[in-house]
């Protein structure tokens, strides 16, 4: 591990240090590195520089809406490929919540994502994009490639 030393003004520290206890780190290195690390992910999926991701999408849609739960379910097989898994909760009469978790090529997986919560009905949706590095580990799975949890950097 390499040590660096930075210098900020003291405005800056006092709310560092203020960030760095609501969020509960125990030190301040901690909480630059994962600071760091955001930053440069989102780069790297800013600037096509993250070839794989994990994903996490969910969202919140009125399974009255003629029609949507098959379309939704439809756009999902069409994408098995990028679909790991997904959690269908009831909210209420009307409403239900989807979580779904996507692994693969980041292009193809925000697409997916895009494509879902602009679905007509879709009323509210978010995505989380996690780049990573992915390797072919050289054995037929079904096709699939096996993720590293690193950053790709």
């Amino acid at each position: 591990m390499r040590r660096l030393t930075i210098s900020i003004d003291d405005d800056l520290a006092d709310t560092f240090d203020r960030f760095m206890q609501q969020k509960g780190y125990q030190n301040r290195s901690e909480a630059f590195r994962d600071l760091l690390r955001g930053e440069l992910d989102r780069d790297s999926l800013n600037h096509g520089g993250a070839h794989h991701c994990v994903a996490a999408l969910s969202y919140v849609y009125n399974h009255h809406e003629r029609q949507l739960a098959g379309r939704l379910a439809q756009i999902q097989h069409d994408h098995h490929d990028v679909t790991v898994s997904t959690m269908h909760a009831h909210l209420d009469h009307d409403n239900c919540i989807e979580t779904m978790i996507l692994r693969g090529h980041t292009q193809e997986v925000v697409q997916f994502a895009e494509a879902l919560i602009a679905e007509k009905g879709v009323r509210h949706g978010k995505f989380n994009v996690i780049p990573v590095e992915s390797e072919s580990n050289g054995r037929a799975h079904h096709s699939h490639h096996h993720v590293h949890l690193r950053p790709h950097r």
